[in-house]
């Protein structure tokens, strides 16, 4: 066991009905980063949870060695003494607290008592550099970027003293330019002597950074290869069981005419009413075409997306016509009578209620297809039976409580609720965030059909390959403008990123 920090021994692990791992063993080795991918569902989240002390010890069978020593972990607690740091995908940070209040959480030096503050800020300040930040320790977390809150979370482990560190999809929100700073912070994590463990759906972050890489699907270990014996090929194949020829199944259809016109929109700052958002942005979607919008975190994609759909729009100003019939969008309710939903980014806050089985999340923006004086059951049941079908949802029932679904079948839930509004403009936000890859290629072909059953589809996306994929047409945003516009064929990762970076003369005139 010399050379393994980690080994995790024939661990099983069962819920009612179903089988989440079978006698997993992961050996993990001293300073190497070990990157773990599958698809949702494949046991992943499981794993990890057991070894991090989520699920306690006698919840599942299986041994657990730290440096050749049986380790039992009843709390989170019991795996952070042990050395083992994990950082989430959903960022476990109090943003209304400083930087030092957050990493000294429940650890705060003290004298007599009292906490001893400057000794606290010195000490955040030596963790803050190992991660290569240079900020006043006293700075409130909710004013920092998501790249710097990550960066904050890993010197919270490190504060711990982890040797093992375990980042789930830590980059599912971060820019490009932020993602390459996480990779060096890891890289330098390795030098120092930590172990990292790394998830993500994202292979090509797989292959860039694993030293060695585990593949699960079903709950059980497929392979563990050094990188350089294995392709994006290879791994998708490990994954889902089966070839994907074709990673972005782009059908082309007859563009016909235009579907949704924005003329002049502009936004202000909810927060800041004097600051705009959106500067003069005009733009046409067109039937028969996935149009995509591109651009960096912070370019205001999300937001023009937001404000078509009738949220916070009394900050709204401009134009939005519908099939030629202009028409005006107050909230959510008066965009959604008019044919154009939005699925948002973030399906957990704003996309479902997990709480709620399948059933009455698909219908919950339907209710008056299913309702008289009360709830029609049988109604509510064909109608997300047919939505179950239609979007291939892997549910045990319509009754299913939708938390318990993998994030793949949670965002076609999201479609499902949408769908049944039967729109004619489809605003699909980051949809394949945080999925993987076979779900992934499913909402692509769901996409296609939509496309050719007339719903309008404008896809907004920070993943550059799906973005070219997928679109017939792309639009770049910069500084809350549109900052180039590109066909299909002509467009490149360079023409985009050079868009979404510098301002474009074409449309310098808008400025």
């Amino acid at each position: 066991m010399d050379q393994n920090v980690l080994e995790m021994q024939q661990i099983t692990k069962e819920f009612p009905g179903v089988l989440a791992l079978n006698e997993i063993s992961l050996m993990v080795r001293r300073a190497e980063i070990h990157a773990i991918c599958g698809e949702n569902g494949a046991g992943k989240s499981t794993l990890i949870k057991i070894l991090s002390g989520v699920y306690p010890y006698g919840s599942y069978k299986g041994q657990i060695f730290i440096d050749g020593q049986e380790r039992v972990f009843h709390t989170i607690k019991d795996a952070e003494r042990s050395g083992i740091a994990t950082i989430y995908q959903e960022l476990a940070l109090f943003k209304k607290l400083s930087i030092a209040e957050n990493i000294f959480m429940g650890s705060a030096p003290a004298k007599l008592g009292i906490i001893d503050w400057d000794r606290m800020h010195f000490e955040t300040g030596k963790w803050l550099s190992e991660v290569g930040l240079n900020i006043n320790p006293e700075e409130k977390v909710g004013n920092l970027g998501v790249g710097q809150q990550q960066l904050v979370e890993i010197a919270k482990a490190l504060s711990k003293n982890a040797k093992i560190l375990i980042l789930d999809e830590p980059t599912s929100a971060l820019a490009e330019h932020e993602v390459q700073v996480l990779m060096e912070i890891i890289r330098n994590l390795k030098q120092k002597g930590v172990t990292c463990i790394y998830i993500s759906h994202k292979l090509s972050e797989i292959l860039y950074i694993g030293d060695r890489i585990s593949v699960m699907r079903d709950g059980e270990l497929i392979s563990t290869e050094n990188r350089e014996n294995t392709d994006v090929k290879k791994l998708i194949y490990q994954m889902v069981g089966r070839t994907l020829d074709n990673l972005f199944p782009k059908e082309k259809f007859k563009r016909g005419k235009p579907a949704l016109e924005v003329k002049d929109l502009n936004f202000q700052d909810p927060e800041n009413p004097e600051a705009l958002v959106l500067k003069n942005v005009s733009f046409k979607a067109f039937e028969g075409e996935i149009l995509g919008i591109a651009g960096l975190m912070g370019s205001g994609r999300t937001e023009l997306a937001t404000s078509i759909f009738g949220i916070n729009a009394r900050y709204r100003t401009g134009e939005i016509v519908i099939h030629g019939k202009k028409v005006e969008i107050g909230n959510p309710i008066e965009a959604i009578k008019n044919g154009l939903v939005y699925l948002s980014e973030d399906r957990k806050r704003y996309g479902l209620v997990l709480l709620m089985s399948v059933k009455e999340n698909i219908t919950l923006a339907s209710l008056s297809k299913v309702s008289g004086l009360s709830i029609n059951q049988n109604a509510e049941i064909d109608y997300t039976n047919k939505y179950i079908r239609y979007l291939d949802i892997r549910t045990p029932s319509a009754e299913t409580k939708t938390m318990n679904l993998s994030g793949g079948n949670q965002q076609k839930v999201v479609l499902g609720k949408w769908l049944m509004t039967e729109p004619q403009i489809l605003i699909l936000d980051e949809v394949t965030r945080g999925i993987d890859v076979g779900a992934k290629y499913e909402i692509y072909k769901i996409m296609n059909k939509l496309v050719e059953s007339g719903v309008v589809v404008i896809m907004i996306s920070s993943e550059m390959p799906e973005i070219l994929g997928m679109c017939d047409r792309i639009l770049v945003m910069h500084e809350g403008r549109i900052n180039g516009e590109f066909l299909r064929e002509e467009a490149t990762q360079e023409k985009i990123m050079h868009s979404a970076t510098i301002v474009s003369e074409e449309y310098e005139y808008a400025r």
